[in-house]
C-alpha cells in the first residue's frame, strides 16, 4: 500500500501559503503600474506605493509577528512530513520545502530590506557626510548636508547604484518572485496528493484482476 499523506501537516504547509499569496494579491495593485505597465506619469503611482510600503512597515509589532508565526506553521507541517520521509515524501515534499525556502530568503533579503530603505527615504549609496548626515546618491541627507553622490566624476561603481524607481521596481519583482514560488509550493502539493491518489487506483485494480484470477482458477478446479 502507498504511504499515505498526513492531511493535517498538508493543512499546515497550505494554509500558509494561501495566507501569504493572498496578502500579495493585495499588493499587485501598487506593484502592477511600477513593473507591468508604462504608463505617460509614472510618479503618482511611485508615490502611492511608497506610501503604501511606510504604512505597512509601520504596522503594529502584532502585524509581523502573526506573519512570522505563519511562516513558522508552513516549516512546522514540512517537519511533520519529512519526519520518517517515504520516496514520495523526499520527491515532493523536499522539492516544496527548497522552494518554501527560497521564498522566504526573497523575504529576508529583498522585501524586509526594501521596506526599511523605503521608510528611510534613501536610495542608492549611504554615506556619512563628514559625521554630520546620511546622504543617497544625488541626494540630501537626513542632517541637511548634501551627498557626495551628487558630486561629479563618479567612479563607474558609483553610477551604476540604483536609484529610487529601480529599487521600487526591484520590490516589485520580488513580490512577483515569491508568488512565483509559492504558486510553485501549491503545485507540488497538488501533485503528491493526485500521484498518491493515482497510486492507490493502480493498486486498487491490480488487486481486482488478481481476485478475479483466484475465481477464474477456483471455477476450473470444481
Amino acid at each position: 500500500m502507498p504511504a499515505k499523506i498526513n492531511p493535517f501537516a498538508t493543512f499546515l504547509i497550505i494554509g500558509p501559503t494561501c495566507f501569504f499569496l493572498g496578502i500579495l494579491f493585495i499588493l499587485l495593485p501598487y506593484d502592477y503600474h511600477v513593473l507591468w505597465t508604462t504608463p505617460a506619469d509614472r510618479e503618482p503611482y511611485f508615490q502611492l506605493q511608497e506610501a503604501h510600503l511606510r504604512f505597512l512597515h509601520a504596522s503594529p509589532p502584532l502585524i509581523s509577528r502573526i506573519l512570522h508565526i505563519a511562516i513558522g506553521t508552513g516549516l512546522l507541517g514540512f517537519v511533520f512530513k519529512l519526519y520518517k520521509p517515504s520516496e514520495a515524501n523526499l520527491l515532493f515534499d523536499g522539492a516544496s520545502l527548497v522552494l518554501y525556502m527560497c521564498g522566504i530568503t526573497v523575504y529576508l533579503a529583498n522585501i524586509v530590506k526594501g521596506l526599511r530603505v523605503v521608510t528611510a527615504g534613501i536610495y542608492g549609496a549611504v554615506e556619512l557626510v563628514q559625521g554630520e548626515g546620511i546622504a543617497g546618491v544625488g541626494g540630501v541627507g537626513i542632517g541637511g548636508e548634501v551627498g557626495t553622490g551628487g558630486r561629479t566624476g563618479q567612479t563607474p561603481e558609483e553610477s551604476e547604484i540604483i536609484g529610487r524607481e529601480d529599487s521600487l521596481r526591484v520590490l516589485a519583482a520580488s513580490n512577483t518572485i515569491l508568488a512565483l514560488v509559492l504558486i510553485g509550493v501549491l503545485v507540488l502539493q497538488a501533485g503528491q496528493w493526485y500521484a498518491q491518489k493515482k497510486e492507490e487506483a493502480e493498486i486498487e485494480e491490480m488487486n481486482q484482476r488478481d481476485e478475479v484470477k483466484r475465481l477464474q482458477q477456483g471455477k476450473k478446479k470444481a
